[in-house]
């Protein structure tokens, strides 16, 4: 997930890593700085997968844009480390420490994660009827609120469909609707909206994608 391309792994592959590193006495680490709190329809994306990594990194929406990041670890992990052995200019920022609680608390009094789910789903669903209607759209894929629309010229060679992806993204922008653009190739628009969304703003938000798809194809 993220800027590779918005590439879920396969259900099976972090249990499979997970047996490999443990085999080699080998730390997981798990970065959740885009895919945390609630993001992908779950607190953090890893749960998904069932498995319990060692240490994982958090960021962005653990304070709804305030800046503030964390790294936690297993206890045993957590309390090999002495004091100085890891600092930050910045770190525990009280106001950003306070932004971040009350974001956390928001998220699970509104069950955020769970509406990311069903959002998600839904918005799936509406892109996957645009991928019928446009032959440019070469897969949607993604989970909750983090999905990835690829764009190609041809659906047998999946060409990366670089330039149009640019100026329909652009066109989004003038028109009312942020999205991004990545991916290796860079033909891969990134949609990521707020976990607050409404369907009706869904739905707007894929009007104007879709007025930005018929004018580029």
């Amino acid at each position: 997930l993220g800027e590779g391309g918005i590439i879920p792994a396969p259900l099976e592959y972090f249990k499979i890593v997970k047996e490999i590193l443990d085999k080699h006495g080998i730390l997981l680490i798990i970065d959740e700085v885009q895919t945390g709190f609630g993001r992908t329809g779950r607190l953090f994306a890893i749960e998904h997968y069932g498995v319990n990594p060692d240490i994982m990194t958090l960021a962005k929406g653990i304070a709804n844009g305030f800046p503030i990041s964390a790294c936690i670890a297993r206890a045993d992990i957590g309390d090999s480390f002495e004091p100085g052995d890891h600092l930050s200019t910045f770190g525990g920022n009280p106001v950003s420490a306070a932004a971040a609680l009350a974001t956390i608390e928001v998220m699970f009094k509104d069950k955020l994660p769970e509406q990311a789910a069903v959002k998600g789903a839904y918005l799936m669903k509406r892109l996957d009827e645009l991928r019928g209607r446009y032959k440019i759209i070469g897969d949607v894929r993604g989970m909750g609120l983090m999905i990835g629309v690829e764009l190609v010229k041809d659906h047998v060679k999946k060409t990366p469909a670089v330039d149009e992806t640019r100026k329909i993204r652009d066109l989004c922008r003038e028109r009312g609707l942020l999205i991004g653009s990545g991916g290796v190739k860079g033909n891969v628009l990134r949609l990521q909206p707020p976990l607050v969304i409404s369907i009706e703003q869904i739905d707007k938000a894929l009007d104007i994608l879709e007025s930005a798809l018929k004018e580029v194809c």
